[in-house]
């Protein structure tokens, strides 16, 4: 009997230490637990602030794409502005140029012109507007060589001059009108039938957009061939 007593005391003691150390390594567990919800708390914490770092960045990044494109805009607006208020000043200068030189005497106009160098012109049925084409000088560009007409670009006196030449018996000349107002003719006989030529000039005081030209009457004939044989010039004197 003793000796299952003692046996008995044994085994309850044996399960009393065991119990001890089941009860140490659940307080050790619970130690472990509570300190992972612990951390576990600190990491939802701060993941919870990366969270909201995050979506503060994307919600600055929005705002600055959205900052980047109304800039990109403005400086493409002001870029055309620019463009068009450079296009504006160069436009300003040239009519500024423009009326400094006429104010000042400074514009300068000429021209001379060749009539042909097919040879005969003419003679032709009615009076008949000549196209002197072959341009030898033409400073500030109011000579028309298609039309053959000179216009006058600001208030002013000219001066005209021009050679008319033949080299068959008959008549040969120049009309020399101002709009269609005739202001000159010369002419001239040839009754030899070699060369012959007339030269005749005038001043004229023009408005702006004034046209002059020279007609050929009917049944006129003039001669041209590389030589310049007849020519047509003239050159603003001065502006008034």
């Amino acid at each position: 009997m003793e000796v299952r007593l003692r046996s008995t005391e044994t085994h309850l003691e044996q399960l009393e230490n065991h119990t001890a150390d089941l009860e140490v390594k659940l307080r050790v567990s619970e130690k472990q637990l509570e300190d992972l919800k612990t951390e576990n708390t600190v990491q939802s914490v701060q993941l919870s602030l990366m969270e909201s770092r995050l979506i503060d960045s994307l919600k600055n990044t929005t705002d600055l794409e959205v900052k980047l494109r109304v800039s990109e805009k403005q400086h493409e607006d002001l870029k055309k502005e620019n463009t068009d208020l450079s296009f504006r000043l160069n436009q300003t200068d040239d009519r500024l140029q423009k009326l400094t030189d006429t104010n000042s005497g400074e514009l300068k106009v000429a021209f001379s012109a060749g009539l042909t160098d097919s040879g005969s012109v003419g003679p032709f049925d009615q009076e008949t507007t000549l196209i002197f084409s072959k341009t030898i000088t033409n400073i500030g560009r109011a000579y028309n060589q298609t039309a053959g007409v000179f216009t006058a670009p600001v208030r002013g006196l000219y001066f005209f001059s021009f050679t008319a030449a033949d080299y068959l018996k008959g008549y040969m000349g120049l009309h020399l009108y101002r709009n269609n107002q005739p202001v000159a003719f010369s002419l001239d006989l040839n009754d030899h039938g070699g060369y012959a030529s007339t030269s005749s000039g005038v001043a004229l005081q023009l408005e702006a957009g004034d046209a002059v030209r020279l007609s050929l009457p009917a049944s006129y004939r003039l001669y041209d061939d590389s030589r310049n044989f007849s020519f047509f010039s003239g050159f603003l004197l001065f502006p008034l």
